[in-house]
């Protein structure tokens, strides 16, 4: 297919002009050696003086000097939105470093993403014909069109000889230059995409160019320090091992329950053995953590997993309800992973007219999206969807069902892991019989719970005093006026914090209406970034995005250096002088210290500790317990 007139690409054109320019000079492959552009690098090229044995830079694609005293190696696939989200901050980071800073292109295509593998092969023939960066940033931009009749027309887009460019996709000539990063990237660790090595030192994922440049700013310092081997050697780490996790029973609540798939979006071989249900909402940022470790368990488990995804758009989020729609929209026009991977990329702009320019982005019918949107068409099924999660007990987002066992929260991908490992064990009298798929899924939902029953007294024994806990000025959400305030000390670089945002969540969405979430700060003094994250909440607060600030930063709790605030607060659309300065003001600095104050004086001396109408709660309870002390409490 063609390119048409609408599609452009996302880079600019100086930065297209400028790596053609490098491809040209001696030092357009990046190893000190000298080649004509147009001619293929040698997928066997041996390492060249100054490359390193740990992270080669080798033949691969390359722009920027040789000798810059910072090389950024970056395994990414051309199919995958995350590595479309971080390529326009690779362009940032060689405006801002022009000269000082290598990149490296290694590819990394995931097996889930069909598109993903020839798309890298064609970048590589165009590559051979001297315009690897051009059809690079051709990829980006049509990073929704990757069939074999787009990657023809962006060839064809750039006057690339046509014969030679079908022949090497129909070949697979480049094939085994692909397979070799692969087989680096797993050396190295680099399971997912995007990962970054600058100069040697891991960094994953699309962080904000503020995340990159407290590196590279970093490692220029340390420039005389040697070249990229040297580098490298003193950077790199191996991934460390991920602890053991404890051993759990086979559900959260000893049961599988009776989760149709219907007509729900599917992801995933039609003949898989374990069906993943989840029921998740396009604002809650732990719906979007959780996205990167269901993109590895796929991977890790290829054709034999099915991911389901049903809505569960909660009340407090007000714009999830309209995204989901909007997601079923595109479906109808056969987009709606597409869409779906669009609304998380973009969880902080989910207005209607944001919604509306996805679509258009996505090649939809926009007429046809918008009269869906506006005559409510899908209402229904998200409503059938909610009942369900109802019926099932899953309150709260993300919630998963594992052929039909329960597993509630973004957990790290152990836990699924286990889950998927038991499912598959557990179905294997089945799948010696021949079923799969279907098939196998309706025999294992045979005899299966259809109704979850909240289980009595599940309260942990709660401390009978009442504390007197006052509301002030802190941040708050739901009725002023509600019957139950829940007052939650809180650290942001707490994990058992983060542990328990989901259940406050799912709490408020239980009593919609009935409760005041109130949040104070408790930053420990071991957590040496909860101080600075607590201000930098704070300074959010003062231009009204305090809850939306919240939510980046427990979906970004590993990443809370000073850059990461900044880069976090940008995202928002804050006023960022007025963000920059608010973080000196000594008046956020005493709030904090204020609520530290009370912390102590209630004898919250950990975290999370919760007051429920001034009765306490330590620690990250189940959200059984919450609802046990509130029902008790709201009884007549």
């Amino acid at each position: 297919m063609m390119m048409t007139a609408k599609r452009r690409p996302i880079f600019a054109t100086i930065i297209m002009t400028w790596a053609m320019l490098a491809l040209v000079a001696s030092s357009a492959w990046g190893q000190g050696e000298q080649q004509k552009a147009g001619q293929a690098p040698d997928p066997a090229a041996r390492l060249v003086k100054g490359d390193s044995d740990i992270l080669p830079v080798g033949a691969s694609p390359a722009r920027g000097p040789a000798d810059a005293p910072v090389t950024i190696v970056m395994f990414s696939e051309f199919q995958c939105p995350f590595c479309g989200r971080a390529a326009p901050i690779i362009e940032e980071i060689m405006a801002a470093y022009k000269g000082k800073v290598r990149v490296v292109f290694k590819h990394q295509p995931l097996p889930f993403h069909k598109d993903a593998g020839p798309a890298a092969q064609a970048s590589m023939a165009a590559g051979e014909q001297g315009k690897f960066w051009e059809y690079y940033d051709l990829l980006w931009a049509n990073q929704r069109a990757l069939e074999r009749e787009d990657l023809i027309g962006y060839a064809q887009k750039l006057g690339l000889d046509m014969g030679r460019f079908s022949a090497a996709l129909d070949s697979g000539k480049f094939a085994k230059v692909i397979e070799e990063d692969q087989a680096l990237a797993d050396k190295v660790g680099a399971n997912g995409t995007p990962t970054f090595f600058i100069n040697g030192i891991r960094h994953v994922g699309a962080q904000p160019f503020a995340a990159f440049q407290a590196i590279i700013d970093a490692e220029l310092k340390e420039a005389k320090a040697g070249g990229y081997a040297a580098r490298v050697k003193a950077n790199y780490k191996a991934e460390e091992p991920r602890p053991a996790v404890q051993a759990r029973p086979p559900s959260e609540d000893g049961a599988v329950y009776l989760v149709p798939v219907g007509k729900s979006p599917t992801l995933g071989s039609k003949d898989a053995i374990v069906t993943v249900v989840l029921f998740a909402d396009y604002q809650c940022p732990f719906c979007n953590r959780v996205q990167a470790t269901l993109r590895q368990l796929m991977l890790d488990y290829e054709g034999k997993i099915r991911l389901v995804y049903k809505h569960l758009p909660l009340d407090f989020h007000k714009d999830a309800d309209l995204a989901a729609q909007a997601a079923m929209a595109a479906g109808e026009q056969g987009k709606f992973w597409q869409m779906h991977d669009t609304l998380f990329e973009n969880q902080q702009a989910l207005s209607r007219a944001d919604l509306e320019g996805y679509a258009e982005k996505l090649g939809l019918d926009l007429k046809r999206f918008k009269a869906s949107l506006d005559k409510g068409k899908h209402r229904k099924a998200i409503d059938e969807d909610k009942a369900l999660a109802a019926k099932v007990g899953a309150r709260g987002t993300p919630h998963f069902f594992i052929n039909g066992v329960r597993l509630s929260g973004s957990q790290p991908i152990e836990r699924f892991k286990e889950a998927v490992d038991a499912a598959i064990e557990r179905a294997a009298p089945l799948t010696k019989k021949g079923l799969k798929g279907d098939k196998l899924y309706n025999a294992l939902m045979k005899g299966a719970v259809a109704e979850f029953k909240a289980p009595e007294a599940a309260r942990v024994e709660a401390d009978t005093t009442v504390y007197e806990v006052p509301v002030g000025a802190s941040p708050a959400r739901g009725p002023a006026g509600a019957p139950i305030t829940v007052v939650v000390f809180s650290d942001f670089q707490c994990p058992f914090c983060s542990r328990l945002a989901p259940t406050l969540e799912a709490v408020e969405a239980k009593y919609k209406g009935k409760i005041q979430l109130v949040f104070k700060h408790n930053p420990l003094a071991f957590h040496k970034d909860a101080r600075p994250a607590a201000i930098a909440s704070m300074a959010a607060h003062k231009q009204g995005k305090f809850w939306a600030y919240y939510d980046l930063l427990w979906a970004n709790q590993r990443a809370l250096s000073h850059e990461d605030l900044l880069g976090y607060a940008q995202k928002l659309g804050l006023d960022m002088r007025r963000f920059t300065a608010d973080l000196d003001d000594p008046t956020l600095a005493a709030q904090i210290d204020a609520d530290v104050a009370l912390a102590a004086a209630v004898t919250a001396t950990g975290t999370p500790t919760c007051f429920i109408n001034g009765r306490k709660l330590t620690g990250a309870q189940p959200q059984a317990a919450f609802e046990a002390l509130i029902d008790e409490l709201m009884a007549p």
